[in-house]
């Protein structure tokens, strides 16, 4: 008898995004029964949780609303499943819920990876074994799938993989296992799966006669989520590496999740990567940092900082591998897909002080690639002033964040004693020691409203692809391994010759002329820069924060002063103003909600100095629907006949 809940093999009506299909959740075992909250509708989908200690030697385990809350197996071993009433205990409408045991024991680090049923991403089947070859197990995922995993429940046997780059359909791999494949005719009964069926052969480890299997099915490249409903969010392909043991994997999407398997040559492990726990960009060098869970085994967590996974806008690569080696794996496309509606669920801002560290906001976990900024020294000048960072450029352990400051044109440092940043063991929340009053900001990637890109200098023309989903409208550029300014676009400042003007985020001076050497272009997909050694060295690492206007969110845009008052309009009331002149000197002004956008006086630092927080000028007003700049002699935002650049958020 099939047990299985049904899916919609057609696209929805309504878009589906990857979040509402997938999350990567990370939390603390405190032994008391409790919810995790991630958002994905298990109670309404049916799907599947993946959890693993972290922090100690533990079975990977796995539960799916097929075989009901408590039912747990593990991928690194063969046993049949266990009935545990104190582990998963309730599949939810946003989430799940946890007893008092295991994955929740007191002091365990966990992780999470929850999947939903929909069509065109993961299904869940439940079959009984018939012990005859050729028999056909129906499927609803709405698509060929791209790998298959099976699992006897009812007896001890190994978990069976089938994977499209395997090959062919005599050959599996085990999930519980290092081997690399092996033929194995009777297993799949030498036949691929369809979009509606999976066949097996005689093989008691898929198709003993009366025996129980649960079967877990992923799509690949089969479209069905976003606005349009064609946009793939989960890939199953393999990778082959060159003679030097590297390789490029083109996913036309950046992953946030990434299973994988060496197929051919010597045993392996299978390792699962995610950007919660950590995978970073290409070139962080000293910075890279691997985070690696191995289904086949019960080891804790293993991080490295040899780089050898990393990720970018469009896939992800490998490198110092063995040679002509072909792996296989699952990769899931980052989130969010939709764009924001609301300030609050992207934008966060805090003040604090040195006698605490400070918390990760509002955004939390629950973002899995997010810029900070730091403000060091409300009161005085610290150094380093400003700290940038974002888990894309890597996250060095627990112990310090890699951090650029704007307030200067230094390289990258990973920097360990205060004022620095740091990512709690538990659930991967970024914190921060301040060494005196401060203010921290957090922008969370987001379609329309916020996007991190990184790569390598070339020396040439270089276009560089974002996942902005827009037309960048305010795009800040930086060397991290090599002390340059930043070099700063914005759509208002016009252009020279053709190719856009910039502006140098560290320096009070004015927008600078258009050159193919510089700023070449942006796009929705791209921004272009030319041979300029600021922007574009050959070998030289960079990273670059992109901003658009967001309806209701954020509001990138100019003004012209008048020398008395000038409004405004965004659209909706800011937390977060920034303003910069653009046709003489003057500094990066930065004012926020949390010290005070108010009538009489409203604090503001400057992104460009290490100078202490001004708190005497009533340089800007807000109301519902934008904000009004005064002219004051120490901010002077609104000097008549000059013109502003400003970026506004909700």
């Amino acid at each position: 008898m099939l047990a299985n809940k049904a899916l919609s093999a057609a696209p929805s009506a309504v878009p589906v995004y990857v979040e509402d299909v997938f999350s990567t959740y990370l939390w603390e075992g405190n032994a008391t029964a409790r919810n995790i909250v991630n958002g994905i509708d298990l109670a309404g989908k049916g799907g599947m949780v993946w959890t693993k200690y972290r922090n100690t030697t533990n079975n990977h385990r796995l539960y799916d609303t097929a075989r009901g809350a408590t039912k747990e197996i593990y991928s690194s071993l063969t046993n049949a499943e266990s009935t545990a009433s104190q582990s998963l205990t309730a599949f939810n409408a946003d989430g799940f819920s946890l007893g008092t045991g295991q994955p929740n024991e007191n002091t365990a680090t966990v992780v999470g990876w929850t999947f939903a049923q929909q069509a065109k991403f993961f299904d869940v089947v439940t079959y009984t074994g018939n012990g005859t070859a050729g028999r056909t197990v129906s499927h609803n995922l709405g698509s060929t799938p791209g790998c298959l995993i099976v699992k006897k429940t009812s007896g001890t046997d190994n978990w069976f993989v089938w994977h499209r780059s395997l090959t062919d359909a005599t050959y599996r791999l085990l999930l519980n296992s290092t081997v690399a494949e092996t033929q194995q005719t009777n297993a799949w009964n030498s036949t691929a799966p369809t979009s509606t069926v999976f066949t097996l052969g005689d093989n008691t480890n898929v198709n003993e006669n009366g025996a129980t299997y649960v079967a877990y099915l992923f799509a690949h490249d089969a479209g069905g989520f976003g606005a349009s409903g064609s946009d793939n969010v989960i890939s199953c392909g393999s990778f082959t590496t060159d003679g030097s043991g590297n390789a490029t994997v083109n996913l036309g999407y950046e992953p946030q999740w990434i299973l994988q398997k060496k197929a051919t040559g010597f045993a392996d492990n299978w390792s699962i990567y995610d950007t919660m726990r950590g995978i970073t960009a290409k070139g962080s060098g000293s910075n890279a940092f691997n985070a690696s869970l191995y289904p086949n085994s019960s080891d804790a967590e293993a991080t490295t900082s040899s780089g050898a996974w990393s990720i970018n806008s469009t896939g992800f690569q490998y490198t110092g591998g063995i040679a002509s080696t072909t792996w296989v794996y699952v990769a899931i496309r980052r989130g969010p897909m939709k764009t924001p509606t609301s300030g609050t669920s992207v934008f966060a801002a805090e003040t604090g002080n040195s006698s605490s560290p400070q918390s990760s906001l509002a955004l939390g976990a629950s973002h899995a690639g997010d810029l900070w900024i730091m403000a060091g020294g409300r009161s005085s000048p610290t150094t380093p002033q400003w700290l940038w960072a974002d888990r894309l450029r890597g996250l060095s352990s627990t112990t310090g964040f890699p951090i650029l400051d704007s307030s200067d044109q230094s390289a990258e440092v990973s920097r360990t004693t205060s004022p620095y940043l740091y990512r709690s063991a538990s659930d991967s929340r970024i914190y921060f020691t301040p060494s005196t009053g401060n203010m921290t900001y957090k922008f969370a990637r987001a379609p329309g409203f916020f996007d991190v890109v990184c790569w390598t200098g070339t020396g040439s023309n270089i276009d560089v692809t974002h996942s902005l989903g827009v037309t960048p409208e305010f795009i800040i550029g930086k060397a991290r391994d090599y002390p340059t300014g930043w070099i700063v676009y914005h759509k208002d400042i016009g252009s020279t010759g053709g190719y856009p003007n910039y502006m140098v985020l560290n320096s009070t001076q004015a927008s600078g002329s258009g050159a193919s050497t510089i700023w070449r272009g942006v796009s929705s997909t791209t921004f272009s820069y030319g041979t300029n050694s600021t922007l574009n060295i050959n070998g030289i690492n960079y990273v670059a924060y992109l901003f658009a206007s967001v309806s209701g969110v954020s509001k990138v845009g100019s003004y012209t002063g008048n020398g008395s008052s000038v409004t405004v309009t965004t659209g909706f009331q800011p937390r977060f103003i920034m303003v910069k002149r653009t046709d003489s000197t003057g500094n990066w002004i930065v004012s926020d909600s949390a010290r005070g956008l108010v009538s009489g006086s409203d604090p503001y630092l400057l992104l460009n100095s290490t100078a202490a927080e001004d708190t005497d000028e009533d340089w800007v007003d807000v109301s519902s629907t934008g904000f009004t700049v005064n002219e004051t002699s120490a901010a002077n935002a609104n000097v008549n006949t000059g013109t502003y650049i400003y970026l506004a958020i909700a």
